[in-house]
């Protein structure tokens, strides 16, 4: 595995928009607002051509043109690291125009984001094996101030943290809005976890390792089985080691999470599982007599592996920053969860 240079003091990053950019509001004055504070933290910043485009369907351009931005930012000498600009719908449409061959030979550099931008944080580590970074997207880093979890994930970028840690509330209705672009995390919900041993409930200590895999089940399920999908040679180079799959949903309710997690098994991912690390879902309501934990438990529970439920990750802010494709320790204590990296 490649692990990319931390961002040193002065660095360059670059800001591609492969999935929505920042046109509209309240993302435009919060990435607007994101940039300054970068900068006056010493960085230097480099939006894309497509930050502010609103020419695509889904996206922030046309596939060919958002899939250029991302390769000139990528390969250029003139950035350090590189932050999404946010999440969309149809990144998934740029993969036929992205050159991994290039990208694997390329000097690897951090590329953060989430949701839509699993089409890139999952393919740079299982096509290219890089690291790369499951975190906040780049309007995120314009509230104010900046929530713990930024500090985080600007913290793993920087080099500054081999570790992190749950964050006690999260968020379950935002406050932000076009009159209110800047505003934090309305943190109103205490975290409560579910921790599980196969299809047993737990509250004893549970510590486990493994190489960390996964991202947004919407963008997951729809990569299975194409050309794009290499995941069973991914997890055979690394069935050592074992895989601790993190993953979370936007869009996607019970059932189709359930199915999900099905297709996945089906195509062999889950083998040399070590463990699951599940999200607070966005779209979780049960339905018709099945909710959220045994949509996931149907097909994780006979693995007999932990099984972490409504961590902090993913659509429910605040999120964990995630290097996909590092080793990881897990550590569940409580109410508590911390996640320890080694570049290996």
């Amino acid at each position: 595995m490649r692990y990319p240079e931390s961002l040193k003091p002065g660095g360059t990053i670059g800001f591609p928009a492969p999935s929505y950019g920042c046109a509209v509001q309240p993302y435009r004055a919060a990435f607007m607002n994101g940039l300054k504070k970068w900068q006056e933290k010493g960085y230097r910043t480099l939006p894309g051509p497509n930050c502010y485009a609103d020419a695509g369907i889904g996206i922030s351009n046309t596939p060919e043109k958002c899939a250029q931005e991302f390769m000139e930012l990528y390969c250029s000498g003139n950035t350090d690291c590189l932050i999404s600009c946010g999440g969309g719908e149809l990144m998934c449409e740029i993969l036929p125009y992205i050159d991994f061959v290039r990208l694997a030979q390329a000097k690897p550099k951090w590329f953060m984001g989430y949701s839509d931008n699993t089409n890139l944080t999952y393919l740079l580590a299982t096509l290219t094996d890089t690291a790369s970074l499951y975190g906040p997207c780049a309007a995120a880093f314009g509230m104010e101030p900046w929530d713990k979890s930024l500090e985080d994930a600007a913290a793993v970028l920087t080099g500054q943290v081999r570790s992190v840690g749950s964050y006690g509330r999260w968020e379950k209705e935002s406050l932000k809005d076009e009159d209110h672009p800047l505003e934090p995390y309305h943190l109103t919900e205490e975290l409560a976890m579910k921790c599980y041993v196969g299809n047993t409930m737990v509250t004893s200590k549970l510590q486990f390792q493994g190489r960390l895999l996964g991202g947004c089940m919407d963008c997951l399920v729809n990569l299975t089985g194409t050309r794009f999908d290499k995941t069973r040679q991914f997890i055979e180079r690394y069935h050592q080691d074992g895989i601790v799959w993190f993953l979370e949903s936007c869009d996607l309710n019970v059932f189709a999470i359930r199915r999900a997690m099905w297709q996945m098994e089906e195509a062999g991912w889950f083998d040399y599982v070590k463990g699951f690390l599940i999200g607070r879902p966005a779209n979780g309501e049960p339905m018709a007599g099945l909710d959220a934990y045994e949509a996931v438990l149907e097909t994780a529970g006979p693995k007999n592996v932990p099984v972490i439920m409504d961590m902090d990750l993913g659509h429910r802010p605040p999120m964990m920053p995630l290097i996909v494709g590092s080793t990881a320790d897990i550590v569940v204590s409580g109410n508590s969860l911390s996640i320890g990296y080694t570049f290996s």
